[in-house]
């Protein structure tokens, strides 16, 4: 079925596609135009590289916390009210970045599960894999708006300097709202009450369990209170599915996990995301310290990233339509992990051009498997869930890349800080000495003008090369893991339709679960 007919309601598929895709862009390009401008901003606000990942990760780590909820509002208050109200509120924290400071994660939590869900419900089964191809093939190509844009503004140091990067969500933001009123998407809901004890509960593991890896680096892996954090998070979170196991209408019903595909994908889509999202920062910052370049030329880096991100991405979704999932998740997850390896191997050469078949066969990687995993997982949900459902797909990512973030950025600076204590060693400072200044170093305190980026001495440019290919070697591990759990997880063969099929052969269709309908009034 072409993207551009009608469906019910005399609505413009295709024009309804645009809309959710300008909506969701948002959230994409200030993933990427953050990363761009972390270094100007740690030195802007003399944050140590610890305090830069944790403003950022504070953001994942909100988006995360706050899915469940938003795909959950979704379903309940309507999937078209809660779009309009997430990308006003996405785009009023934008503008209060760019005066002062603020945070759109909460906007993009209730924005982002409903916008999937309308393109879920606007598509069939069938056409729906490439429909959310392009949904995330383009707005991942929207994204590169933010790396270009804000590389510029950063480069020419405009009088609002940092904070500028952020108005360019709001024509984006415009541009959505004037589309989504012109094509009137469907607007799905079956009222309900909210669980907040879920919420809470959720917020605090998520949270805590992120913390505890965050603060590795500062109190140390022999601190009892990272282990406690961590404990305590993984706890709480265990206590939040049992309690919403036997709660009436819970945030998140678990009852989906019994769906082994839906479980698989998930698992899938929160390995990938461990490498997906902080490559972001770590492409850029390696760009502006180990490669001593500009931030808008750094921005090239991910841009060869997306560039094989967005072709790969259509590929994928055709392939889901016609033959499965598997093959493209697995393909796409083991083409990953090549590209990632193959990438660190070239770190250290400290040439911009050397890495980039490589850094476009990563992202090639990401594109061909991340959307047809998350598309499979949604499928497997009935249409009165789809906003639930892609709830607990995007909370499940931004954990992921919460966790990954954590963990790679205590790889990152631990790796730093040994790399520098050699270099000063062998240039004759005393270990303890040696030891003790590496400290200060690896955390690159922004607030010291002496440690501005353009006056960061050549041989720690080469250590910091140097930890970040062993933070690349990690993503291809990530992604080696994600690909042995879809060859091992997933079925072979296009899922039924089984909405379409009698009630009483739903359950008799070859190898594959029917979807799972969430509400609890209608099991």
């Amino acid at each position: 079925m072409s993207h551009g007919s009608t469906g019910a309601g005399g609505r413009s598929k295709g024009l309804v596609l645009t809309a959710m895709i300008f909506a969701v862009a948002m959230t994409f390009i200030d993933q990427t135009i953050v990363a761009i401008a972390a270094p100007t901003i740690q030195h802007a606000l003399g944050l140590s590289s610890s305090g830069i990942q944790w403003a950022i990760n504070a953001y994942l780590l909100t988006l995360a916390a706050l899915f469940a909820f938003g795909g959950r509002l979704a379903d309940i208050a309507g999937h078209r009210r809660m779009v309009v109200l997430g990308v006003i509120i996405f785009a009023g924290a934008s503008a209060l970045c760019g005066a002062t400071q603020g945070s759109g994660a909460a906007g993009g939590a209730i924005m982002f599960p409903a916008a999937i869900a309308i393109v879920v419900v606007t598509f069939d089964l069938h056409s729906r894999g490439r429909a959310l191809a392009l949904f995330f093939g383009l707005a991942g190509a929207l994204t590169a708006v933010g790396p270009i844009v804000g590389g510029q503004l950063i480069a020419w140091n405009a009088q609002w300097g940092w904070r500028a990067i952020f108005w360019i969500n709001i024509p984006v933001a415009l541009i959505a709202l004037a589309l989504i009123a012109i094509s009137k998407p469907p607007n799905e809901s079956r009222p309900a009450p909210m669980d907040y004890r879920g919420l809470a509960l959720i917020v605090a593991g998520v949270g805590l369990s992120v913390f505890g890896f965050q603060q590795a680096t500062q109190w140390s892996w022999s601190n009892p209170g990272v282990w406690a954090s961590i404990a305590a998070g993984v706890v709480l979170l265990i206590v939040f599915f049992a309690v919403e196991a036997r709660t009436e209408s819970p945030l998140i019903n678990v009852r989906i996990f019994r769906n082994q595909t839906f479980t698989v994908e998930n698992i899938i889509i929160g390995t990938a995301s461990a490498a997906f999202i902080p490559v972001f920062f770590f492409t850029a910052l390696y760009g502006q310290i180990a490669l001593d370049e500009k931030a808008d030329t750094a921005s090239l880096l991910i841009l060869w990233f997306f560039l094989g991100f967005v072709v790969a991405a259509q590929i994928g979704g055709r392939l889901l339509d016609r033959i499965g999932a598997k093959l493209p998740v697995v393909l796409g997850c083991v083409l990953a992990a090549v590209g990632f390896w193959l990438w660190a191997s070239k770190a250290t050469d400290l040439e911009s051009g050397a890495p980039v078949w490589y850094i476009v066969m990563a992202g090639a990687g990401m594109g061909l498997m991340l959307g047809q995993a998350n598309t499979d997982a949604i499928n497997r949900a009935s249409r009165y869930s789809y906003g639930e459902a892609t709830g607990i797909t995007q909370t499940v990512r931004n954990y992921g890349a919460s966790l990954g973030f954590a963990i790679l950025g205590t790889l990152l600076i631990t790796r730093l800080r040994s790399a520098i204590t050699s270099s000063l060693t062998s240039r004759g400072l005393p270990g303890p000495a040696a030891s003790t200044e590496a400290a200060k170093i690896a955390q690159l305190q922004g607030g010291n003008s002496n440690s501005n980026i353009t006056t960061i001495p050549a041989f720690i440019r080469d250590d910091f090369a140097a930890a970040t290919r062993d933070v690349l070697y990690g993503m291809a591990v990530i992604m080696a893991v994600a690909a042995l759990v879809a060859l091992l997880g997933l079925r072979r063969g296009v899922q039924e339709d089984t909405a379409q099929a009698p009630e009483e052969l739903r359950s008799q269709l070859p190898g594959e679960d029917p979807g799972v309908d969430l509400d609890p009034a209608r099991r």
